[in-house]
């Protein structure tokens, strides 16, 4: 199975922590959101991963493609960099990485995570995951035929006609299919809102016999600003609060650590209460403070804090007693 991330917006809800990192790459309970996102895919479609295709923009530095490849390379997969540095729309996005749609493949958009119990049929011909919302204004949602089956794709109905949104996860069994789908929007520009859709496409391969299911999650976790994805953190805490969350080489001292929390490697915590709810990346010092519902990425110092709701980036130096707040990476803040 080949999985094609397509990640090359900026970010701009989720500034400044995406000022050095591309958002996929925030960490959610100590992993970054798209190795997160790459794991539970691989759970549910009970198929080896062989190809991850990122889909960046050219400028995003050798130090990014590199930490994408190695994500690949955790998973067994092998990792590959394609660049879409005009924003034309998602069907051109996935078309950058037109080698990999071959066979069964995953297109997966980088800013959502998801909880599902389910394993995708394996003779399922093509399926999207979709989430019931109380508001399918917002959202492209699909309608269902007798046989619940996909009979029409729908962006942000004003009348209803379905509650189950599309959450930007998409699987056709046969990927050469979905890439002759995508060049002939191209090749006849045919656009929506000045973009080239991939719900046009996939509706054109549903009107010439493709069969649709619906696969839906049990919850879906945005990761598009900072309050979301302060939440998401939270919710795969609780996910995962039966693993190992805090490093051996962590060192607590004077301290309560109220779980679910993920410490990283070498940190450092001392006459502290940290948790629950609290992500700590690796080399971080917290002393003096109480931390709880919060991320905190790599290398941070942070001294006599009251910390909630709060996103702290890398290299950050910090004391005071702000409760909610979202700071960057190597800000260095005394109050």
């Amino acid at each position: 199975m080949n999985v094609i991330i397509p990640m090359a917006g900026m970010g701009k809800r989720m500034r400044p922590h995406t000022l050095t990192i591309p958002k996929p790459l925030v960490p959610i309970a100590g992993k970054p959101i798209v190795q997160r996102l790459v794991e539970d895919i691989a759970k549910v479609c009970h198929q080896p991963v062989q190809h991850i295709a990122f889909i960046i923009k050219s400028d995003f530095g050798a130090g990014i493609e590199q930490k994408l490849l190695e994500i690949a390379q955790m998973q067994g997969a092998k990792g590959h960099i394609c660049y879409q540095d005009e924003p034309l729309g998602t069907a051109h996005a996935i078309l950058c990485a037109q080698q990999f749609l071959e066979g069964p493949t995953v297109i997966a958009f980088a800013d959502t995570l998801f909880k599902a119990d389910f394993i995708m049929p394996a003779d399922a011909e093509s399926a999207i995951w979709v989430q019931k919302v109380e508001d399918p204004s917002a959202f492209g949602v699909i309608k269902l035929n007798e046989n619940g089956e996909i009979a029409a794709f729908v962006e942000k109905p004003k009348e209803f006609v379905s509650d189950l949104a599309i959450i930007g996860i998409y699987y056709v069994r046969h990927g050469a299919a979905l890439r002759d789908a995508l060049q002939y929007l191209i090749d006849n520009d045919i656009k929506e809102k000045g973009e080239y859709q991939l719900t046009n496409a996939l509706d054109n391969l549903r009107k010439n016999g493709m069969r649709f299911v619906p696969c839906q999650i049990n919850e879906w976790l945005d990761c598009g600003n900072k309050d979301a994805t302060v939440f998401t953190n939270q919710r795969y805490l609780e996910y995962i609060k039966e693993q190992p969350l805090i490093a051996t080489s962590a060192t607590i001292e004077h301290s309560v650590i109220i779980p679910p929390v993920f410490i990283g490697e070498g940190v450092i915590i001392t006459h502290s209460v940290v948790g629950p709810h609290v992500s700590v990346g690796k080399n971080t010092q917290i002393n003096r403070s109480v931390v709880q519902n919060t991320i905190i990425q790599e290398s941070s110092v942070l001294d006599a804090l009251n910390l909630s709701n709060a996103m702290i980036g890398n290299f950050v130096e910090y004391s005071g007693t702000p409760v909610d707040i979202s700071l960057g990476d190597y800000n260095v803040i005394k109050t």
